[in-house]
């Protein structure tokens, strides 16, 4: 039997011992080496731990002033991010996390910090789930498997008019990665509103071979009625006109059913699974009325979409017309995160909104 190299970890091979080794980058040790950490003299919590000293969480965050982009972490050699955990403060839309593989000078990932995980709104909401949990008060927690073979660069950039304060940790190994290990991606997009009768793009212009692991999808509905009826579809390996996919509502592909309506109570039911849920609901007055807001996910960790040259995922806006049993083209607020696995290189994606698009209002 191979060694085991310390990747893909679950219950079944926990007890199984490996060479991998474990390192891990926060304020208090920026590098990540061994035996370097809680070393700080100087840092944000320096006036606290004055009659301390060393080693008394003297550098527990770091401050970024606005305009500017910090280093959360860069990393030579192979191996693979296991988890990361931070707490932005400031507009979660206006920090921007990207992470960079193996020197290639485009990210991989590129999204707003809070939409990265699950929080459209700019608002806590909890969320449960295998990959991504978000806990209080802003606790951010990731656990996808992000394997790199020669460098791991991740950064925050601080794009609003005031400074921010980040708390992270980043827990990683070193260790030999697979040749048939890909590389993680995420993109976000958004469009406000979406022009009538038009689908919104939830990624384009995939391309390399892969497989597609995850949505996370902020609503805002800008009519009153059911909004959900839209079919997902996705495109790949040459699909055109007709996709290989496509799904029977909106509710449907994040794994709920009927309009997410609790019949007992006749209101919106969150909810949160390990791979689904609908964990944010921004009620105005009444179930359908209009400018609710959803925070929803679906991670395809147990049914990724594979693909061998390309990749595109579209979603209908469809509602209902008031007393009449025809559909309504919406013209919502809609953004998403797409998350992934690919060969590199990557096709550079979208440049982002600009701070002003991106605010939510």
């Amino acid at each position: 039997m191979d060694a085991f190299n310390g990747l893909g970890l679950n219950l079944g091979n926990l007890s199984r011992l490996s060479s991998a080794q474990t390192r891990s980058i926060s304020p208090e040790n920026l590098s990540g080496d061994k035996g370097a950490g809680g070393m700080a003299t100087e840092g944000l919590g320096a006036e606290p731990a004055t009659d301390l000293g060393q080693g008394w969480k003297v550098s527990p965050c770091v401050r970024i002033k606005a305009g500017e982009t910090f280093t959360i972490a860069d990393i030579e050699g192979s191996g693979a991010i296991q988890q990361i955990w931070m707490t932005p403060t400031g507009v979660w839309r206006h920090s921007i996390l990207r992470i960079y593989w193996d020197d290639q000078e485009h990210p991989s990932v590129e999204c707003p910090v809070g939409d990265f995980f699950g929080m459209h709104w700019g608002r806590f909401a909890p969320l449960v789930s295998q990959p991504v949990c978000v806990n209080p008060g802003s606790a951010f927690n990731c656990y996808w498997e992000m394997p790199f073979r020669r460098r791991c660069r991740m950064t925050l950039s601080n794009i609003d008019h005031e400074d921010m304060i980040l708390y992270y940790q980043v827990n990683y190994t070193l260790t030999d990665v697979p040749e048939d290990c890909a590389y993680f991606h995420a993109q976000f997009r958004r469009t406000n509103p979406l022009p009538y009768k038009d689908v919104f793009t939830i990624v384009d212009g995939i391309t390399g071979r892969g497989h597609y692991v995850g949505t996370a999808m902020g609503w805002g509905v800008n009519n009153a009625n059911w909004w959900g009826e839209g079919e997902i579809k996705f495109y790949y390996d040459g699909d055109k006109e007709w996709p290989t996919i496509c799904g029977t509502g909106t509710e449907d592909y994040f794994c709920g059913s009927y309009n997410f309506e609790n019949k007992s109570t006749n209101e919106y039911q969150e909810y949160c699974t390990p791979y689904a849920g609908l964990h944010q609901v921004l009620r105005p007055d009444g179930l359908y009325a209009s400018q609710t807001r959803f925070g929803m996910y679906r991670w395809h960790v147990m049914d990724p979409v594979r693909f061998e040259t390309d990749l595109r995922i579209t979603i209908q806006a469809l509602g209902w017309r008031k007393n009449h049993r025809r559909y309504l083209p919406l013209q919502d607020d809609i953004c998403a995160v797409s998350y992934w696995y690919q060969t590199l290189p990557t096709a550079p994606f979208p440049g982002l909104p600009d701070r002003d698009y991106l605010e939510v209002i």
